[in-house]
């Protein structure tokens, strides 16, 4: 379980993630990721031949798809992320692509999903029509688009701060590193945090700052019928409810 915003997602790469040192991290420090458990459930209930991970991070999800036997397409906008997903086993399975939705070819998928910030990162109108259009066309008709975004009602921001975050993870080489989440600017649907990394004994220091946006029920709702899917239904995260909202929708 999550104590705090996990960064990555479309349309503009987390400036975490576009460093090296940062990226390889993530498998590290999130390394509980039984938030990915319905998906891969999903997946299977579905009898999804061709999944379609957006926002794919450093690929854990897409790698589990493929080694279920699902053909998987994986995108996502750092190129650092991209590039320490290549180099886990079985990576060779999976289509990479470097880039955010406008770089998504057709591909008749019969899934396409957002996981962890993914959607939240998209933070311009632009960017999320831009995103939910592409991923439509992505899509075969009558498949399924799921993803999450935190609920805004919850204000999780208001547990971003040190005392509440400050985690000490230990890496390979015997050294650890100290990470935790500072809030900037809470002004909803907008919210930015810093990140600070310091890595033991001999440093260095580093930050990341992000941005999430908080979208309502009906904001969702809307935006998903205006972009051309159907039956769109929300339901809490199971590992997170009354925090998280997952969002089901098809492409008619």
């Amino acid at each position: 379980m999550r104590a705090g915003p996990v960064l990555k997602g479309p349309a503009v790469a987390d400036e975490a993630y576009t460093d090296p040192r940062l990226a390889a991290l993530y498998d590290l420090i999130e390394a509980d990721r039984t938030d990915l458990h319905p998906y891969l459930a999903l997946a299977r209930r579905l009898d999804a031949r061709h999944v379609l991970d957006l926002g794919c991070g450093t690929g854990t999800l897409a790698l589990a798809l493929t080694a279920r036997g699902h053909t998987v397409t994986a995108a996502d906008p750092a190129a650092a992320s991209i590039a320490h997903a290549r180099t886990r086993p079985g990576a060779h399975h999976v289509h990479w692509i470097h880039g955010d939705a406008r770089a998504l070819p057709p591909l008749a998928a019969d899934l396409a999903v957002m996981t962890a910030n993914t959607a939240q990162e998209i933070t311009t109108d632009t960017a999320w029509h831009t995103t939910l259009t592409r991923l439509h066309t992505a899509l075969r008709p009558g498949a399924r688009l799921v993803f999450e975004t935190r609920d805004p009602d919850h204000h999780a921001w208001h547990h971003w701060n040190r005392d509440a975050t400050h985690t000490t993870t230990a890496l390979p080489d015997g050294t650890h590193v100290t990470h935790w989440i500072d809030l900037l600017t809470a002004h909803p649907p907008l919210v930015t945090f810093r990140r600070t990394y310091t890595f033991h004994p001999h440093g260095p220091t580093l930050t990341s700052h992000s941005t999430l946006r908080f979208r309502t029920r009906t904001e969702l709702t809307t935006d998903l019928l205006t972009h051309g899917y159907t039956h769109p239904a929300i339901h809490d995260a199971p590992d997170r409810p009354g925090r998280e909202l997952v969002l089901h929708t098809t492409r008619p």
